[in-house]
Formats: structure tokens, sequence, C-alpha cells
């Protein structure tokens, strides 16, 4: 009979029916009414059989209403309630995680690497001034990543700084003695650093675990930046909360040299729309090779994002880091008598390596940081964006620290006779920043074809210091005493015997603070145009209504005390120009062209020209009125990504000059010179500033960041350089060694520079890696110009490390640091007999982190 098809049938459209938003499969109906279809014709047949008949009534029609035809928005609000129901059904069929990055999901996503390569940076924090990827952008940058930083176990920013090629330390008396100061392209950047954007005034000592990754940017950028940023300039992104998931990290470190360290960074999402970050930082630990010094830190952040709509974005940040210890003023330097004999650091003729000058119960530092960011961003329409940034900051150095100078040996004496003076440094300086950046980004087409991104800004900076000195450094405890107000003679070079002497509490500070005060107001436009991704243009303008104001105590004449203050106004314009070429979509071919401007007291430390500084004219023969310096340079250069473009090789030429450069000469009645007047009611020597110098400085600039292969990464680079005074308005009577400073190369400078990291991944459970650094030797002197005959020598370090991933959530890392045990310097003062920072010797750590 037909009717015994039915049940196959029914369950034939049952299986391939599809659900509606009901639950209901529409071919089932359709089932259900062909059944019944065939029992009406069953029904037919058994009228003509013996069966008894059977009667059904036909059902009745019911009158459907009437209805309209949905609206578009009537269709789109329907299928938006689908699409969330389904979400929904689909998350409470879910099991609940109780860790969302377990498993392999990302914990701390990095925002501007490559997620497959994160050696390799592929963007910068600041968008709107440069919105093109790196690879289009014409201008040297170096990217130190999230994972670049945790794989060089750079816990500082001096530790990240320093393996990195291009960049060289520099230190000096009182001010900055184991300061950040860094210089870059061979010009100092102590002030050209920057936290997400802001200049961070007043030197310190930065620590890393609030930093997501560093940048450095070499070549002139006040266009981008402000007053300074000859050489370059260091931008510090922290970290910040994010709305992607929630993590929960953990490191802990235990180091040879006394190191424990403590590190912690939670993230949680609240909602949607807001999270809130925050970490903390423990550590007590000593520095290798150097004996009675101590560095320990504590610090803590926390950070929120909120976006109460799509269109609104609020975000801030606030962070504190303490820095105490025993400071290490470094160890002194052989001056030899005769030409014929090289002079260098007493270590490296038979002193001990580990030979502490100061004095342990009277030295200490104390390097402190409070910084508060509230940031807001505003979409007006898809193509126009206003933020504000508003920063308060303050930060402290603190300190009383020893120098080891001025070496001599009595005539007929053995070479470990030597002895010399430990001249006590004191410092308590407080420097308060409130800044306030408005920027307005548009996006746009022109009608040629070209895709901008145009921003225009206004910046107001405020700067204030305080540097006062301690009173009271004095010890009873040898025979007649000492003060501490001058320095200690006799002291040993091979064998300092007075470093544990017992020293009372200091009498305090002086109360006669010398206060700088700089305001700068500025204005500034930039844009970028892109066409087709064939042709980049990029340019900029920026004006800087600069004023710094001084005033302080000295003494005139014998009379002690007595107020003096100086008050300078500079108006700095500057720009940029920048063209980009690519013949292929993973190249590009740049040239570009900068100027900057270096005003005087752009230096926070500085109480004098000589540091760059501004110091008070306590007389009307001290007149400190110079002009800004100028800078102009040229750059060309390529940058490719190969490899399936998870690896960045970047090479660069350079060009950098300096115009009406500061310098300092010693002058008498008989040598003084119109550029060096010799003051009217003086005697004997004064020391003179003069301007009108000039320098430059050119190289090649080679970089390289990302994976090779799946499993080898690499991130480094070369940098040769070649500098010289050009013009010097110094006489050549007035030089130390030298028939003049023209032709000098500069001091501060290492003019050869290499790093490589270098990572494999042995197995999915084991990772090898290492670092070699090279650096040139190292020329002292006055300014810039090297010509003081002294010099640190060159070499070679190397570091290991391997990594061990005990599972999804726990690691290890064993690094060993300086592996050789290589003794080599960072740093040597300007004097003709400098004090020299000696660098950490070898070292071992132990990294265990969590991760969830």
């Amino acid at each position: 009979m037909s009717n015994v098809k039915a049940p196959r049938s029914l369950r034939f459209d049952a299986a391939i029916g599809s659900a509606d938003d009901t639950g209901y499969s529409a071919t089932k109906v359709s089932a259900v009414a062909s059944l019944i279809a065939v029992a009406s014709f069953s029904g037919a047949e058994a009228q003509q059989s013996s069966l008894p008949p059977v009667n059904v009534d036909a059902p009745v029609a019911r009158p459907r209403p009437v209805t309209s035809k949905p609206t578009s928005d009537q269709v789109r609000a329907r299928n938006a309630l689908r699409r969330a129901a389904r979400r929904s059904n689909q998350q409470a069929q879910q099991a609940p995680v109780p860790f969302p990055n377990a498993g392999g999901l990302p914990a701390e996503r990095d925002r501007y690497a490559d997620p497959a390569a994160p050696y390799k940076g592929d963007r910068l924090q600041a968008s709107g001034k440069y919105p093109e990827p790196i690879l289009n952008t014409p201008k040297s940058i170096t990217v130190l990543t999230k994972d670049v930083l945790e794989d060089k176990n750079a816990t500082s920013l001096k530790s990240a700084i320093l393996s990195t090629a291009g960049v060289t330390l520099g230190t000096g008396e009182g001010g900055n003695a184991f300061g950040d100061r860094f210089f870059i392209r061979g010009f100092d950047a102590r002030n050209d650093i920057f936290v997400d954007g802001v200049r961070d005034a007043g030197v310190s000592v930065r620590e890393n675990f609030f930093t997501e990754q560093v940048e450095i940017l070499r070549g002139p950028g006040s266009s981008f930046a402000g007053r300074g940023t000859t050489g370059g300039a260091i931008n510090i992104v922290t970290k910040q909360a994010t709305t992607e998931n929630s993590f929960y990290n953990m490191d802990t470190t235990f180091g040879t040299d006394r190191t424990k360290r403590v590190t912690l960074d939670v993230n949680q999402v609240i909602s949607p729309t807001l999270a809130i970050r925050a970490g903390g930082l423990f550590q007590d630990a000593g520095v290798a090779g150097r004996s009675y010094i101590t560095d320990n830190r504590d610090g803590a952040f926390v950070a929120g994002t909120w976006k109460p709509v799509d269109a609104v974005k609020i975000s801030g940040n606030y962070i504190h880091t303490e820095l105490t210890g025993i400071p290490d003023f470094g160890v002194p330097y052989y001056r030899p008598s005769t030409a014929s004999t090289a002079g260098g650091p007493f270590p490296d003729f038979g002193v001990n390596r580990n030979n502490f000058y100061g004095f342990v119960n009277r030295d200490f530092f104390r390097t402190g940081q409070d910084i508060g960011t509230i940031n807001a961003e505003v979409q007006i329409t898809p193509h126009l964006t206003i933020s504000n940034k508003t920063r308060e900051s303050r930060s402290t150095q603190n300190y009383i620290g020893t120098l080891p100078e001025s070496p001599t040996l009595a005539a007929g004496a053995p070479f470990t006779s030597y002895t010399l003076t430990t001249n006590p440094q004191s410092r308590y300086q407080v420097t308060d920043v409130f800044a306030n950046q408005t920027e307005a980004t548009y996006k746009f087409n022109d009608g040629a074809g070209f895709k901008h991104t145009a921003l225009a800004g206004f910046e107001y900076d405020n700067e204030r210091s305080s540097i006062d000195k301690y009173l009271g450094l004095n010890s009873e405890a040898l025979p007649g005493g000492f003060s501490g107000s001058g320095s200690l003679s006799g002291v040993s070079v091979f064998n300092p015997q007075y470093t544990n002497i017992p020293f009372p509490i200091p009498s305090g500070l002086s109360g006669l603070p010398t206060k700088l005060t700089v305001d700068t107001k500025s204005v500034y436009v930039l844009d970028s145009a892109n066409y087709n991704d064939l042709v980049i243009l990029n340019g900029g303008v920026r004006y800087d209504d600069y004023n710094i104001k001084t005033s302080g105590y000295g003494t005139v004449n014998g009379v002690a005390n007595v107020f003096g203050q100086q008050q300078q106004d500079y108006g700095m314009p500057n720009f940029n120009l920048g063209v980009t070429l690519k013949p292929l979509p993973n190249g590009s071919v740049y040239a570009a062209y900068a100027t900057s401007s270096n005003p005087v007291g752009a230096e926070f430390d500085g109480t004098s020209i000589q540091y760059g500084g501004l110091a008070p004219v306590l007389n009307g023969n001290s007149s400190q009125i110079f002009g800004p310096e100028k800078n102009k340079a040229i750059e060309v250069g390529t940058k490719w990504e190969l490899f399936d473009h998870h690896l960045l090789v970047t090479a660069a030429l350079f060009q950098t000059e300096k115009e009406n450069a500061r310098e300092s000469m010693n002058v008498t009645a008989a040598t003084a010179t119109a550029a060096c007047p010799y003051p009217a009611g003086t005697t004997g020597t004064v020391s003179c500033i003069s301007a009108g110098a000039a320098y430059r400085i050119r190289g090649i600039d080679l970089g390289v960041g990302g994976k090779i292969t799946d499993k080898w990464s690499v991130f480094g680079g070369l940098v040769l350089m070649q500098s010289e005074v050009t013009k010097s308005n110094i006489p050549p009577a007035n030089t130390i060694l030298y028939t003049s400073n023209v032709g000098l190369p500069l001091a501060n400078v290492a003019h050869q520079s290499f790093s490589m990291l270098s990572k494999y991944q042995l197995t999915d459970m084991w990772e090898i890696g290492g670092q070699a650094v090279y650096r040139s030797k190292v020329y002292g002197g006055t300014f810039l110009a090297a010509n003081q005959g002294t010099s640190i020598p060159s070499y070679w370090r190397f570091d290991a490390f391997a990594e061990a991933k005990i599972d999804k959530n726990w690691t290890m890392k064993l690094f060993v640091n300086n592996i050789f045990d290589k003794r080599y310097y960072d740093a040597l003062y300007q004097s003709a007999a400098p004090f020299v920072l000696e660098a950490p010797g070898r070292a071992a750590y132990l990294v265990v982190s969590a991760r969830y």
C-alpha cells in the first residue's frame, strides 16, 4: 500500500530540516502535512474495500490578520535580537573558565609588536604623530618590545639602553653622577626621556616593572617632541589596563649578587567597558663585583580603562617608585706623568675592582618618582578624534656620595702607594612637572589620491625644580676630624682605609636652594600623506615659547648668601620633512630632514652652563645669555620585512650638525678674548663660557628584529660613527693637550657599537639564547670635545639564558650576565682626572614566572 512510505518520508524530512528561532523544524511541519494528505488518500481507498468507511471533516480555514511588510529598521532590530539570543545560548552551554588566559589564550598581548614575531616592533605608541607602521616611517627607530626586555632581563631603563647599539652612558659630578644620562648619536639626551609621550623632566633612575616597551627614536625630533632631541629621544610605554581579558602574573628572581626580586602584574576585566590593572615591585640586591653597593627598590602602579560608549575612552594611571641603597661613584683614573704611558682606570693597573672609596656609614641614595596621568579620547566623527592628556609628576634625587679624585704619588714612593682625596657630593633635588597636551587627529582623502592623517596640537609644560645640599658631613673619628664640606686626603687607592669610619647624622640641608622654573607653550601641526602605499609624504612644524627663570644664593666679593636671579625667553621654530617610496609592499626607501634646538638651562640637573643648566647671575660680569644651539640632520635609509614579513631589517646613513654650541675655557688678563673677556675687578684665573662652536657627526645605522625561522628570533644593531669639532672659539694656547679643539672627536661617544640578542626554540619546552655587546673606546672631555686626553677602553660582553616552560602556567629562566666576568666601564667624568663608573661583574639569576 502506498501509505507504508509515509514514516520513511517523515524521517528523511526531519533529518534534513533546519531549525528556526523557535527551535522547531520547518520540514517537520511539511512532514506532518504530508502525513495528513497520505491519510486522506488512504481513506478514499478504504471506501472501495471491505473496511468500514471513515468520514473526515475538512478543516475550516481561519482568516489571517492583515499585516504590513516589516521595515528595514525592524528587520535589523529582529536580527540583532536573534544574534544576542544565540550568543546567550552558547555562553550558557559553555563551562565557566576561572582564568581566561589559561590554555594558550594571550595573557599580555603586545599591542605594538608582530604577534608571530614578538622581537619585531610594528608600530609606535604615538599613532597620531606616527600613523604609519615603522616600515613606512622615515626615521631610524629601535623598539625594545616586551619580549626583548624580558629576554635581556632588563630591570631598569639603564640596563635596557646600555645593551642597545648607538647609545652611550654619560655621567656628571654632583647632579647626575649615577642617574640616567644617555648619549644618542653622540649628543646628550638625559632630559629627552618621555613617559607615554610626555617629557619626564629631572634626572632619575627609572625602573622597568611598569614598562611595556621602550622606543628609541634617533635623529632630531623637535617638531614631534619639543626642545632638545638632537641625537634622539627615548619614550617609555607604560602598562595599561585592557578589557580584552583578565590575567594574573608574578615573577620571582634570585641572583648571585644577593638579588631577591618579586614583581606582580594583575589585569581584571570588570565589565566589557571597564578594566583595572595593578602591579607591585620589591627588590633587595647588591651589585656583582662591587663591595658595599646596594640596589633596593620598591614600587607600585595602578591603571584603568573605561569606555562608556564607543566614541569615548578614558584611561589613566599612577606610578610610584622608590630606589634606595649605597651609591657607586666609581673608581679613580690613573693619569701617568709621561705621555709615553697610557692612562686608564686604576683597576686596569692592579687595583682590586671591588674597591669602594665612599663611607658606608654616611653615603646613601633615595631616588623616587610619582607620576599620575589622565587621558581622554573622543571620536567626534569617524574621521576626527580629539584627545587630552594631563600629567602631574614629582621626581626626587636625594643622596650623599663620595667621589674618588686627584690620585697622587709621593716622589720615590712605590706605585702601590698612590693616594687620593674623597670629595663628598650631596643633593636634595625635587622636580615637579605639570603637563597638558591637547591634540586633534583628522583623517581625510584629498582630490589627488592621497590619504592624510593630520594632527594639530597644543602643549603646556610647567617644570619646577629646587636643588639643595646637605651640611654637617664631617666625622670626628680621625685625629683632628675632617669636614664633609671639604675632602679627606691620604686615602689609599689600593686599600682604602676609611670605608667604615663612623659619621653622625647630617645636620640637615643648607636651606639655600637653587630654584629653576621652565614654562613652555607649544603649538604644532603634523601631516602624513599616503598615496596607494606607493609614496608617503610627511612633514611638520612646531613652535616652542620657552621661558626659564632661576634664582639662588652665593658669595660675591666675600659676602655670603647673596641672592641672584636670571630669566631668559626664547622662541624656537623647528620643522621636519620626509618622503618614503615603496618599491614593494614589504620594503621602503626614504629620505628625511629635521631640525631641533637646545636652549640654555634645558637640563634640569645642571646648575651651571658646563652641565647644560643655568646658574643664577650673582654679579654683572657673568652673564650667561646665549641663544639656543641649532641642530639639523639629514638621513637616508631603507627598511625591509623579510621571511613572511616577520623580520624587519633597516639601514640608514645619517649626518647631524650642531651650531652655536657652547664651550668653556679658563682665561686670565693675558689670555682673554672677545668671546671670553676678563671680568673687571677679578684676579687669577676665571672660567668663561662662550658660544659659537660647531660639531658634526655622521655614520651608518643598521638594525634587525624579528624571526628568521619559526624557532629562531634575533634583535640587534650596528652603529658606526665619525665625529669632529668643526669650529671653536678657544685659542690653541687654552687647550690642555692639543693645539686646537678643531678636528677633535666628540667625548662621551662610543663611535662603534654592536649588540645582538638571539633566541632559539629547541623544543616545545626549552629555549636557549644569548646576547653579545660591543662598545669601542670612549673619550672624556669638556662639553662635547674630547680634549682631556682621557678614555675608557673598548670591550666585548656576552650574556646567556635558558628557558624551560614547565606547563602552560609556569616557566623558569636562568640568566648568566657577563659570562666571562669581563672588567669594563660604563662612563667617565669630563675632568682631566676623572672618576670612572665600573660595570657589574658576572652574575646569575633564576627567574620563576607564573602566568594565569
